[in-house]
């Protein structure tokens, strides 16, 4: 059994923006954020399937939305943020760091809602890295991601980013009125620095030629 006579609280996550090289992390502001935000997640060419596994949405209506991040606005667990492209400006979507416990070192990332602009993107996966980075920088001991257990896109991601497949929660949770299976996973503050060094290689300038990615993630956690 680990001894952990001197563990200390982790830190609570704060409004610093989070710096990538693909895009940063904003602490959410509906009004600064709003019009953005609408036009990524329910604008023309929004992703249909965006909404399928999440708690609300797909919003037909702006009020609705608005009165929707107007709560994330000022929700503090979860703690939101929004996902700004740093060349253009632009909003791509918006997740958090959420259930969190500092007493205990443990944090999830949580309410990923990426708009299509930056699925299948680089974006996406610095936006996971950075958070990830955040949590264990606030001194977190466990990192979590917790998903439907049908969601097979959220799977995937969760195992390409890292975190290690835990098991399955039955019943756990109904969703829309309909049963959830939750699948859980988590990486471990001993198993981030070999992770953190293969996101850092995979988003490196020259992992891509023509804005396509040269090695996969996978490929820098082996090597």
């Amino acid at each position: 059994m680990s001894n952990l006579e001197h563990w200390q609280s982790a830190k609570l996550p704060d409004t610093r923006t989070l710096e990538g090289r693909f895009i940063r992390l904003e602490k959410l502001d509906a009004a600064r954020h709003a019009d953005g935000l609408w036009q990524a997640l329910e604008g023309p060419g929004a992703d249909p399937k965006l909404w399928d596994y999440l708690a609300v949405g797909p919003f037909t209506e702006r009020g609705a939305f608005d009165d929707y991040l107007a709560g994330l606005h000022t929700s503090t667990d979860p703690w939101f943020y929004a996902v700004v492209d740093q060349e253009t400006g632009a909003l791509d979507g918006f997740l958090s760091l959420m259930s969190i416990v500092p007493a205990q070192g443990r944090i999830e990332i949580g309410h990923v809602t990426f708009g299509a602009s930056m699925q299948r993107t680089p974006k996406s996966t610095e936006a996971v890295y950075l958070l990830a980075k955040e949590s264990f920088a606030l001194g977190n001991r466990r990192l979590e991601w917790k998903c439907n257990a049908d969601n097979a896109r959220s799977m995937r991601a969760a195992e390409r980013f890292g975190f290690r497949f835990e098991g399955i929660f039955r019943q756990h949770m109904v969703v829309k009125g309909k049963n959830r299976n939750t699948a859980w996973f988590s990486i471990l503050d001993s198993e981030w620095p070999t992770l953190e060094k293969a996101f850092k290689a995979w988003l490196a300038v020259d992992n891509f030629r023509d804005g396509q990615q040269i090695n996969t993630l996978e490929h820098f956690r082996s090597s």
